[in-house]
């Protein structure tokens, strides 16, 4: 037993390794440039896809694999820099979500041209010379890659203390870590600086990805999977903080090895299957450092504190011309179903739409007069959707009383993880809520006698009555309509205003009385309900629900409309969810590559109208005023 368990922790520091190298170079970026880069993980696909065909072709010695494993990591960082020259570059100035919408924009495209160059099967590299065998370690027999992996990992991290510490690029690094806005006035061309650092970090994953090429397959889904990862090391480890992220590679890696060596446990009579948790082993150690160590392991406390925001313009009821458009929007809307017999899909994708409405509407409720960022918001959504499945299948509920009471399980998981969320702020509370929407999908994947597991919940159809597409398009516009509508209006209540004022100056407003904490949590807890109810008319209208719901992926479509649409404009989430979704709808029935089309059509939009779309029309016609 001791000695299995000894071979798995010791397979785990190879893990650790990949983790290390691709999360140094998240760190080493956002140090310097403050930019959550979306994209790191698919630098780290695209270099095992490179080193795959550079290795199947010129690895069968030693010097052509090692060679070709260099070779990857340096392509991938000459991307990593054209990247940072052509794209990023253009939006330095635009606000930092808008980062994180362009770099998703990159996933889209770089994923769809690894599916054109590659194709969508699995790709597999060769065995590295002279290292396929195995060492033995007390009594059984340990990969010989392992073991150099293990050496190759504390060589990386000497190399980046020596850079950083023993190198003027280091120093100048170091710098822009601390106070990048004194390193310009002294006259340091930044630009170029920051160039370099997206080269070093882009070919720290890209060297990542290239040395797994003995150990795993490449394929497109690499991206998300890593990055996912990549982002809880660094934050466990400390933002910007190079030997925080090795140690946490090391402790996150152990853990999950640790899991897989004991494998069951019996407590009290019951068996609980250990290695299942090594689905949300990593986000379970986040959630607890960002509760117990806000700013991470080797992070600076300062980095992590409550930061008063820039004030947005005020908010203003709604006037005369606005209220006549809305009205001749839904309007349009309940005339819509008229044209069914000419575009049989047409109510179908306007329920899409309007549910995704109330989604981004839902979560800009949170985002932009709360001053919260949530990367987890699929996690209400999910629950909202499951919440009615159950109540319409485990209780025998009637399917209106299961749409209806769905939202409730959202709000329940709403009232938990916002209480321990609102206490932070900035990134920190993004990727809180990033590790709590991972744990509920977890439970959700897992949990095969409640939630179905992988295969979800089926059989999930509307009442007789609703049972046309006509029928419950009506009802999905009420719905949302009304849900819209109350978001709008409570942001002009006393809640609203206090919202607004802890969002531009939580100092000041604790001072005049108002317990921040305690209305953002609010606020939390309102938004979830609204978002759950989107999950809850979502699962009636497409029959059935599965993790997918839940996945990290729905939560970045969320924020990728309410920056769209505009974050500093309530009429932004509406726009930017029906532009995105049916962007998204169009695109697909064009081409097998749509993602990368509406990566491209984001990359733009970001570029034109990094203020979001609503936002431009409202500058334009300020000036035309």
């Amino acid at each position: 037993m001791l000695s299995n368990l000894a071979i798995q922790l010791v397979n785990g520091l190879a893990d650790a390794c990949a983790l290390f190298l691709v999360a140094s170079g998240l760190s080493l970026i956002f140090g310097v440039t403050r930019i959550v880069n979306f994209a790191h993980g698919s630098f780290y696909m695209l270099g095992m896809y490179v080193a795959c065909s550079l290795a199947n072709r010129f690895g069968a010695t030693v010097g052509g694999f090692w060679l070709s494993v260099v070779a990857a990591a340096l392509m991938i960082a000459v991307l990593g820099a054209l990247v940072e020259m052509v794209v990023l570059r253009r939006i330095y100035q635009a606000p930092e979500l808008f980062h994180l919408l362009a770099t998703f924009a990159l996933v889209l495209i770089l994923r769809d041209a690894a599916l054109y160059i590659w194709g969508p099967q699995d790709l597999f590299g060769p065995r590295a010379p002279h290292l396929a065998g195995a060492v033995e370690l007390l009594g059984h027999q340990l990969p010989a890659y392992n073991v150099v992996l293990n050496v190759i990992g504390p060589l990386v991290l000497g190399a980046l203390w020596y850079a950083l510490t023993r190198t003027r690029w280091g120093t100048l690094v170091r710098a822009a870590t601390s106070d990048r806005e004194m390193l310009g006035a002294l006259g340091i061309n930044q630009a170029w600086l920051f160039t370099s650092v997206f080269f070093a970090g882009a070919f720290l994953a890209g060297l990542g990805g290239a040395l797994q090429v003995p150990r795993m397959s490449a394929n497109p889904s690499l991206d998300l999977d890593t990055i996912g990862n990549a982002f809880v090391v660094v934050v466990v480890g400390g933002m910007g903080s190079i030997p925080g992220a090795f140690v946490a590679a090391l402790l996150i890696a152990e853990i999950k090895a640790l899991l897989i060596g004991i494998g069951h446990v019996s407590v009290f009579g019951i068996d609980f299957s250990l290695s299942k948790f090594t689905l949300v082993a990593e986000f379970v150690v986040m959630a607890i450092v960002l509760v117990v160590r806000p700013w991470g392991l080797f992070g600076r406390a300062q980095t992590a504190v409550r930061a008063m925001g820039a004030a947005e313009t005020p908010l203003r009821p709604a006037s005369k011309r606005l209220k006549r458009g809305a009205a001749i929007v839904v309007l349009l809307l309940a005339l819509a179903p008229l044209l069914a017999g000419q575009f049989p899909y047409l109510p179908v994708l306007l329920v899409e739409i309007m549910i995704a409405v109330l989604f981004a509407t839902s979560l800009h409720f949170i985002m932009g007069p709360g001053g919260m960022h949530s990367f987890g918001h699929a996690a209400y959504f999910g629950l909202g959707a499951y919440g009615a499945a159950l109540f319409l299948k485990v209780f025998s509920w009637p399917m209106e009383l299961a749409l209806v009471f769905g939202p409730l399980l959202a709000a329940l998981g709403a009232i938990v993880f916002g209480w321990f969320c609102v206490r932070l702020s900035g990134v920190y509370l993004a990727m809180l809520t990033l590790a709590f929407a991972q744990i509920v999908w977890s439970v959700v994947f897992q949990w095969d006698a409640v939630t179905g597991g992988s295969n979800g919940i089926l059989g999930l159809w509307p009442s007789p009555w609703l049972s046309s597409s006509i029928a419950y398009y009506y009802v999905t516009l009420i719905f949302v309509v009304a849900g819209v509508w109350l978001l709008r209006r409570m942001l002009f209540t006393p809640l609203g205003h206090a919202m607004r004022a802890s969002r531009d100056s939580p100092l000041r407003a604790e001072a005049i009385g108002i317990d921040v904490q305690r209305i953002q949590w609010t606020a939390f807890v309102i938004a979830s309900i609204f978002c759950g109810l989107a999950g809850s008319l979502y699962a009636f209208s497409k029959g059935n629900i599965s993790p997918d719901v839940i996945s990290v992926g729905r939560s970045v479509d969320g924020l990728v409309m309410v920056l769209l649409g505009g974050v500093q404009t309530l009429a932004g989430p509406i726009v930017g969810a029906a532009v995105f979704t049916w962007l998204e709808d169009t695109v697909a029935r064009q081409t097998d590559y749509w993602q990368a089309l509406l990566g491209a059509a984001i990359l733009l939009l970001v570029i034109a109208f990094p203020q979001g779309i609503v936002g431009f029309v409202r500058e334009r016609f300020a000036e035309a005023e």
